[in-house]
């Protein structure tokens, strides 16, 4: 085989890598991820195409909403951002022919989760991604030599208390311990 075949071969196999990626993307499949909705503390960015004035970063509150000019109170927990550009658009064609509108999220800062305890850096952490139990612990820099490892608790939001074992995850005795976090999430290792 010439080097010029192992080149080709190469990127055949990089060009069928990247297929078999944009396979996996391609939006309706199943496992697709649901759409993100807007939670407590985000920051959302609405435009108005030529007109600065409605345009502008508006963080939620603990209520839920968001105060927008000409139109008030806006419930926006919940909702993904072409829900809510649509409910903008429409609210404001009482003030604007054919307003067009933009919403991004800006800040996701409402998904998070808490780790304390015997970890070395105990703290809040986004969770941006999926991240499994012992990507959080990782997160936190660890366990420190003082933890029980069999006793690690996860409180959820819904009341939920399960009690793991990171050292049953990482003798593969029990890799379902190694759960996907949620939102919320609050990791206790004693």
């Amino acid at each position: 085989m010439t080097k010029h075949d192992v080149r080709w071969c190469a990127q055949a196999l990089v060009c069928c890598w990247g297929l078999g990626m944009i396979a996996q993307a391609a939006p309706g499949q199943e496992g697709e991820a649901p759409d993100f909705t807007i939670g407590l503390g985000d920051v959302v960015r609405i435009s108005v195409w030529k007109d600065a004035e409605l345009s502008g970063s508006f963080q939620v509150r603990p209520d839920g909403r968001i105060s927008y000019p000409l139109i008030g109170d806006l419930q926006v927990v919940g909702r993904t951002t072409e829900d809510l550009r649509q409910s903008v658009a429409e609210a404001l064609k009482e003030f604007i022919a054919a307003p067009a509108v933009t919403v991004i999220v800006e800040e996701i800062n409402s998904r998070r989760i808490f780790v304390t305890g015997q970890v070395r850096t105990p703290g809040v952490f986004k969770l941006l991604q999926h991240t499994t139990l012992m990507q959080a612990i990782a997160m936190a820099g660890g366990v420190t030599e003082f933890a029980d490892k069999d006793k690690i608790v996860v409180l959820r939001q819904n009341g939920e208390r399960l009690q793991l074992s990171v050292k049953r995850i990482i003798s593969g005795a029990s890799p379902a311990d190694n759960l996907s976090l949620e939102p919320g999430d609050t990791i206790i290792v004693p």
